[in-house]
């Protein structure tokens, strides 16, 4: 049985997990779920048990417990629902620059009108009419 665990301190470790579960029975994998990027904990985890009847009784004997100072939610892990893939064309997303953030009428002299044909190359400071001191 798969068991989702919610509100793990960024502080547990797969180990320290594996350890709390393990008093209630066998603990095939214990996993800390960790973001990509920074490494960091997400918070949440999942334990898997082989046997359910000790997974049942994990889940009842350590949800709403303390590990590393945080009350844990423990409960039957959920399968994973499909989420439909994004058209970020048709959203207007995707990670680029969005101009949302200013207020009022677009302002001229951007890094395109700084850098286009103002008579110097990308980034010669010395040069051209309209460089506002380089970056």
């Amino acid at each position: 049985m798969d068991i989702y665990v919610g509100n793990l301190s960024y502080d547990t470790s797969e180990l320290s997990l594996r350890t709390a579960f393990e008093v209630h029975g066998i603990v095939a994998k214990a996993r800390v779920v960790t973001d990509k990027i920074s490494g960091r904990s997400r918070g949440f985890g999942f334990v898997e048990m082989p046997d359910a009847q000790e997974a049942t009784r994990a889940i009842e004997a350590l949800n709403g417990s303390e590990l590393d100072g945080m009350v844990l939610t423990v409960n039957e892990a959920r399968p994973r629902e499909d989420r439909p893939a994004r058209d970020f064309r048709r959203e207007g997303g995707g990670g680029g620059f969005q101009r949302d953030y200013q207020s009022g009428p677009r302002r001229s002299g951007g890094f395109n009108d700084r850098y286009r044909g103002n008579g110097h190359r990308f980034g010669d400071r010395s040069g051209g009419s309209r460089n506002r001191g380089g970056f």
